[in-house]
């Protein structure tokens, strides 16, 4: 798939959100739930003022412009190097090879909201962008979210806006939050994105996989 067609797809959702009320719930009563979807795949840190999650409001922490942090040096090669996420014991690891580079709890998917399981790769790294969505009580408005890795699948599409990415509107980890995403500890989301691939140019704040730098396999369990 075309990274065109994939922006295309991915601003879908927020097209029908524009819609009326009555079109907007019989498409959330046919279509299957939708991850946290980017607000667009620039990766630019955004100027705002703050954020809303479950109903609190919620302090967003300042972000450098442009990243500074260099790409991690693994001991494997890029086919060698994967995620694996363990529902169960909502934890991830990273393995660089038969070693394990870092191990941290994560919050996924709540029940109604769920994380899917498979394999996957990495289609795109952003240094931050916003996500919105949900209804009620769930709604949530997070600009800013950090350190954003999508994967996708044959089964499981890149516009349906599912990722790894760091956290800063809870402390929760080691249950499941989240509508569908796997939230990280933001200093371990920062850490896992420049050990992950692809390889993020200098100065750059996004990156698409291609044949010359593939994404990083991710490998979901329950």
């Amino acid at each position: 798939m075309s990274t065109r067609f994939k922006v295309f797809l991915l601003s879908i959702p927020l097209i029908v959100l524009l819609g009326s009320g009555v079109f907007v719930r019989s498409v959330k009563e046919a279509a299957p739930a939708i991850g946290c979807v980017a607000d667009n795949l620039s990766g630019v840190v955004q100027e705002e003022v703050g954020a809303i999650f479950e109903g609190a409001s919620v302090v967003v922490p300042r972000l450098a412009s442009v990243a500074t942090a260099d790409q991690v040096l693994a001991a494997a090669s890029p086919d060698e190097r994967w995620i694996e996420v363990d529902l169960s014991e909502q934890k991830l690891r990273a393995w660089d090879g038969d070693t394990i580079f870092l191990e941290t709890a994560v919050s996924s998917g709540l029940p109604g909201t769920p994380t899917p399981t498979g394999e996957f790769r990495v289609w795109v790294k952003l240094r931050a962008t916003k996500m919105e969505g949900g209804q009620g009580r769930y709604y949530y408005y997070l600009p800013n979210v950090p350190f954003v890795m999508y994967f996708e699948n044959d089964e499981v599409p890149g516009w349906r806006g599912y990722g790894l990415h760091g956290t800063y509107w809870h402390n929760d980890f080691g249950n499941p939050r989240s509508h569908g995403c796997v939230n990280l500890p933001t200093p371990v989301a920062e850490e896992l994105y420049y050990w992950a691939t692809p390889a993020l140019p200098t100065d750059k704040s996004s990156v698409f996989a291609g044949p010359d730098n593939p994404g990083t396999r991710v490998i979901i369990h329950d």
